[in-house]
């Protein structure tokens, strides 16, 4: 575990540098003139699901945008995979292999589920096909031809995750994917973030409900005020546990 720092260092663990598929160092993000990201450092290895926790406000979702490169002025250091992403535009990092499923779902409510499904463009082999999207979300299988804004608020959510599926993107960035559903459909959604990890996928989890941030992680960064300030392995959770609900306020 790293100790709480305002310039928490991103190294790779010793499992091996070359496993280290983003590794994020100093990165610094304004909106206009506010400065909202302060020197984030953290990596993520391949096949790994890792979680930023924090308050409203921390900057979770705008560490997630720059690393899309939907966050324009961005300085510091994003290396994926061997390419370095801090110059680069949204459209050039999603063929990279980066998917980015957003808080606000991010769904077409004039066009179809079937359209929604067909409208973004395979970026690699490898993909879910229609059928393997059926067979995890059945409910979309039920609604193909129900307009977006018909649907209810989990129908909504899986349908922007197997948006992201059929591109063939093998790092999966999530913001916020159980917010306001109910529990069946949570329950849902966790079970598709552990298939994807045991189906090779690597994920990067921003997620409010710690409850259901520690079923599914390998490690958990925290954010406060646009700095990661610590970092937890998932079997180090139950014995910091009442310094982690200090950090979150729970």
């Amino acid at each position: 575990m790293k100790h709480t720092s305002d310039n928490l260092q991103a190294k790779p663990s010793a499992a091996g540098e070359e496993d280290t598929l983003l590794n994020v160092c100093d990165l610094q993000g304004w909106y206009g003139e506010s400065h909202v990201l302060h020197n984030c450092n953290l990596t993520v290895r391949k096949g790994e699901v890792v979680t930023l926790l924090g308050r409203n406000g921390a900057g979770k979702t705008t560490t997630l945008k720059a690393i899309m490169g939907l966050l324009k002025a961005r300085t510091g250091s994003i290396h994926f995979d061997g390419t370095e992403l801090i110059n680069k535009q949204a459209r050039e990092i999603a063929r990279l292999g980066i998917g980015y499923v957003p808080d606000s779902r991010g769904i077409f409510g004039s066009l179809s589920v079937m359209e929604n499904l067909l409208l973004p463009p395979k970026i690699a082999d490898g993909g879910f096909e229609l059928p393997a999207i059926y067979e995890l979300f059945p409910n979309l299988k039920e609604r193909l031809n129900s307009y977006g804004n018909k649907l209810s608020g989990g129908e909504q959510q899986m349908l922007s995750i197997a948006r992201i599926l059929r591109t063939g993107a093998r790092f999966i960035l999530m913001d916020e994917p159980t917010e306001g559903l109910a529990p069946v459909i949570i329950q849902q959604i966790g079970h598709t973030v552990r298939r994807l990890k045991s189906a090779g996928y690597t994920i990067l989890l921003v997620e409010q409900n710690f409850h259901f941030a520690r079923k599914l992680a390998d490690r958990h960064y925290i954010v406060q005020e646009g700095r990661v300030v610590d970092e937890f392995h998932n079997n180090e959770v139950e014995a910091n546990l009442e310094k982690i609900q200090g950090y979150l306020g729970i």
